[in-house]
């Protein structure tokens, strides 16, 4: 992925609908400043290629229970993170506009750039092993926990904070072409499921969760659908 320009993303880009975020955040850069004992400051980063969106409105949402503290990073103002545990493991949110809405940061696929060269990926991969040993680059951050993982994203520091200063989201000048919006992952019966919530950047989605394209029985405009340049998002029918 050629970088042709690199700045941050200012904070006011979080003021978006949940759907229209969703999708605003596949392709850009999440980076993380880490201290490694050798090394020194680095920066570990990670293109966006899934994400998931959650109005409070809707059942398969944390917002939907209520407000606790736990999750009150959700009513806070857009841009917030919301971290919390997801089977024990570190998992990264930010809140959207609306009270309560947010959005998932389900995938990404690690960045060798100016920024963050091989040596950081070579980090990612220490802070992320296999059970087998070192975890290859396209499966570093495969899902949310493992994301969380390889970029040292820890639900203790960051919850409830701004992505500034040592954590901060950045525009590479990447442009999505192509994304394909289906149903999302985990959600129980009766909350929602139905929901075509889950976005993914079509050119990557061999490294997402669970690739739509390759899903057995699934069908295109069925189970999951192809969102060409200027298109809208499916709209959106509540059960």
């Amino acid at each position: 992925m050629a970088e042709t320009k690199h700045q941050n993303v200012p904070l006011r880009f979080f003021d978006q609908e949940p759907l229209d975020l969703a999708r605003a955040l596949l392709g850009k850069v999440l980076r993380h400043r880490y201290t490694h004992p050798e090394l020194g400051s680095i920066w570990l980063s990670a293109l966006i290629i899934e994400t998931e969106a959650y109005e409070m409105a809707e059942k398969g949402s944390h917002a939907s229970q209520g407000f606790t503290q736990k999750r009150a990073a959700l009513f806070m103002p857009p841009g917030t993170i919301y971290m919390y545990y997801a089977r024990g493991r570190d998992s990264l949110n930010f809140s959207a506009k609306g009270t309560g809405n947010g959005i998932l940061i389900k995938s990404g696929y690690p960045i060798v750039d100016a920024t963050s060269p091989l040596s950081s990926l070579k980090v990612m991969q220490s802070l992320n092993p296999s059970r087998s040993g070192i975890r290859p680059r396209h499966r570093l951050c495969k899902g949310q926990t493992l994301l969380c993982q390889s970029l040292n994203l820890k639900v203790k520091e960051w919850d409830q904070r701004l992505p500034v200063d040592a954590f901060k989201l950045s525009d590479t000048g990447y442009r999505v072409k192509r994304i394909i919006q289906c149903r999302r992952l985990g959600i129980p019966a009766g909350r929602d499921e139905h929901l075509p919530y889950r976005f993914i950047d079509y050119d990557y989605a061999e490294h997402c969760t669970s690739n739509p394209l390759t899903r057995r029985h699934w069908k295109i405009n069925q189970d999951y659908r192809i969102i060409e340049p200027g298109q809208p998002p499916t709209p959106v029918v509540r059960q």
